[in-house]
């Protein structure tokens, strides 16, 4: 059962993080309101990492230099609890730092995170594994300590709260864990603040200790509170989310709303933006553009009608337009509703048999994987991906699940062929 809220709260939560709005508001020029409200609730999470499962990193992404993404950092930095400064840190600082050099679990503040994930920068697979079990409470990196033959496996925490900025992108592994901020540069009508630490960063400080002030009060509401998700927000887009929207309803007044707001808007772009599976995207352009009710359709066809589609990565994959051995090797990642790889088969044509594909091969998953066709609810899926619905009541949460979804039917996703 989830405990009341303090009948008597140090500090009216709504007011604070209006507060803590507006002081990113005189500094940072953010692309959407949505982005106001998600920076401002990470700010708060983090310090309450303790009282959830998991915490998003938030990650300020742009195509060129200038955009505001190293001040919207800056501005973070004075906010959160614990901030450490993370410029081509080592996976192994960062592990010995979370697991309490101090005995404070630190705020990690990661620029130019380019530079260590970027086209030219290597794998960094220590870092990334960092980054990845950090996201999760409990979890553990394990390193060798000792000298020479002397050596014991020792486990070292990883759980903790990251900003990045950075050129680009990430890899996918981190961005399905992060709350993403494209920034872009500012237009020649929008103008805010100088921001100068002499002056400016006690003000943080001033907001970052009355958070955690707030924050100490409302701590065992919010380890036990089950925020129901917006519509559609499920999976791992509902982890990301879950602490925000949490810090969002202990907060009250229109945060609840507003956070709910902002996160299917923020989901939904990151969505549209995705550029992390081309699988996903082959999958969902041969639905949608290739077969189109068809049933089978040889290689040389679909090969055709991908090469033809505008704004379509298939002529220029690592240099090169896609061909049937690219297909096969994409295709053979997904299985048939009888779990096998999804192959070429003979189809026949008049009197040959090329090699081809089947609607009813692919169909599992268009399924599984692709997102409703075009007109068709989001909420027409199948029970092996459940989704949700417009509705009042709540359901129980999901077996080793801390969230809540309205209740919804679901109904078969129509497959061509």
């Amino acid at each position: 059962m989830t405990k009341p809220m303090p009948e008597t709260p140090a500090e009216d939560g709504a007011a604070l993080l209006d507060d803590v709005e507006r002081f990113h508001r005189r500094f940072n020029i953010f692309p959407t309101q949505a982005a106001y409200v998600a920076v401002t609730l990470w700010d708060a999470h983090a310090h309450l990492l303790d009282s959830f499962d998991s915490t998003p990193r938030i990650a300020f992404l742009s195509p060129e230099p200038g955009s505001g993404k190293s001040r919207a950092l800056e501005i973070v930095e004075t906010l959160v609890p614990n901030r450490m400064a993370a410029v081509a840190a080592s996976a192994s600082a960062l592990f010995r730092a979370v697991s309490g050099v101090d005995g404070q679990r630190p705020t990690i503040i990661f620029d130019e995170v380019d530079t260590v994930f970027g086209p030219k920068a290597g794998e960094n697979e220590a870092l990334r594994g960092f980054l990845n079990a950090g996201h999760r409470r409990g979890r553990l990196m394990y390193r060798c300590v000792g000298d020479g033959a002397n050596q014991t496996v020792q486990g070292f925490p990883s759980y903790c709260a990251v900003a990045m900025a950075g050129l680009g992108s990430l890899p996918d592994t981190i961005l399905t864990r992060s709350v993403i901020i494209r920034m872009r540069k500012r237009a020649p009508n929008e103008s805010i603040e100088p921001y100068r630490e002499r002056t400016n960063e006690p003000e943080g400080h001033a907001l970052r200790d009355r958070l955690a002030a707030w924050a100490d009060t409302v701590k065992d509401h919010v380890a036990e509170a089950w925020p129901v998700m917006p519509e559609g927000v499920t999976d791992r887009p509902a982890d990301v989310w879950e602490p925000l929207l949490a810090v969002a309803d202990a907060a009250g007044g229109r945060w609840p709303e507003r956070a709910r707001a902002a996160c299917l808007e923020l989901v939904h772009a990151a969505l549209d933006n995705d550029e992390a599976s081309l699988g996903v995207r082959l999958l969902t352009d041969l639905r949608d553009h290739v077969f189109k009710g068809a049933d089978r359709l040889p290689t040389a066809v679909i090969l055709q009608h991908l090469l033809a589609m505008d704004d379509a990565p298939w002529g220029d994959l690592d240099d090169k337009p896609i061909t049937s051995r690219t297909l096969a090797k994409m295709l053979g990642q997904y299985v048939t509703p009888a779990n096998k790889p999804i192959k070429p088969r003979g189809v026949r044509v008049g009197s040959e048999t090329p090699k081809g594909y089947y609607a009813d091969d692919l169909s599992d998953a268009w399924k599984r994987y692709c997102p409703p066709p075009p007109g068709e609810s989001a909420t027409a899926a199948t029970s092996a991906t459940p989704q949700v619905s417009g509705g009042e009541n709540v359901a129980d949460p999901l077996p080793g699940s801390r969230h809540r979804f309205p209740e919804s039917d679901t109904s078969p996703l129509r497959v061509a062929g």
